[in-house]
């Protein structure tokens, strides 16, 4: 696994699952994944059919028209979400937000140095800022990623992407749920990384 595999496929999922569909930051991913063949030329998962298929689908008419607004009830509200992307609700024994793991990745942030660019004060642990941040230190610094990956997205991503697919009722982010499980796969495969054990809630 390359340095430049984790950063462009960090990156990508990283801003589908943060920004809204219709920002300028996913504007031109959301042009490039409504083509086809990109899938063949995925890094790190060469044969992802299925997941490709589900998200054109979604980019087409009907689907396109309630794209921005299945964004803002998966991740948004205002009711409660299917699944909710940050790491405490599913690492924290309550099961909050700002939990126990919140305050613990926000220590390790501290310790290396990471202040994480957020949107409105939100917790640190929301799974497109981790995708970002592990992209940005592919990039610009390996040495603390894999502890990044093991210790605090890989022992709940699993679950949230599971609840995503679930609950998306968009073929668009079922198509994505499948596309960011298999690449995190591919990332624990290639990197042999050993993600902590922890409980999970939800």
């Amino acid at each position: 696994m390359t340095d430049a595999t984790i950063a462009l496929t960090g990156r990508t999922l990283g801003a589908l699952l943060y920004y809204p569909p219709l920002s300028p930051q996913n504007a031109g991913l959301l042009e490039a994944l409504a083509g086809s063949g990109w899938e063949l030329e995925w890094p790190a998962v060469p044969e992802l059919y299925a997941a490709a298929a589900l998200i054109r689908t979604g980019l087409a008419a009907p689907w396109f028209d309630a794209l921005e607004e299945t964004w803002q009830r998966l991740f948004i509200g205002p009711h409660a979400l299917a699944a909710p992307p940050w790491g405490s609700v599913y690492l924290d024994r309550e099961g909050v937000v700002f939990g126990e793991s919140t305050v613990a990745l926000r220590r390790w942030l501290g310790q290396q140095g990471i202040a994480p660019q957020r949107q409105n004060r939100e917790p640190e642990d929301h799974i497109g800022l981790l995708l970002m941040l592990a992209a940005w230190l592919a990039e610009n610094n390996e040495a603390p990623l894999d502890d990044l990956l093991e210790q605090h997205i890989l022992p709940w991503s699993g679950r949230y992407l599971t609840l995503l697919a679930q609950g998306a009722d968009h073929p668009f982010y079922q198509g994505i749920a499948q596309l960011a499980q298999a690449t995190l796969d591919s990332w624990q495969r290639q990197r042999r990384l050993a993600p902590a054990l922890q409980p999970l809630r939800q």
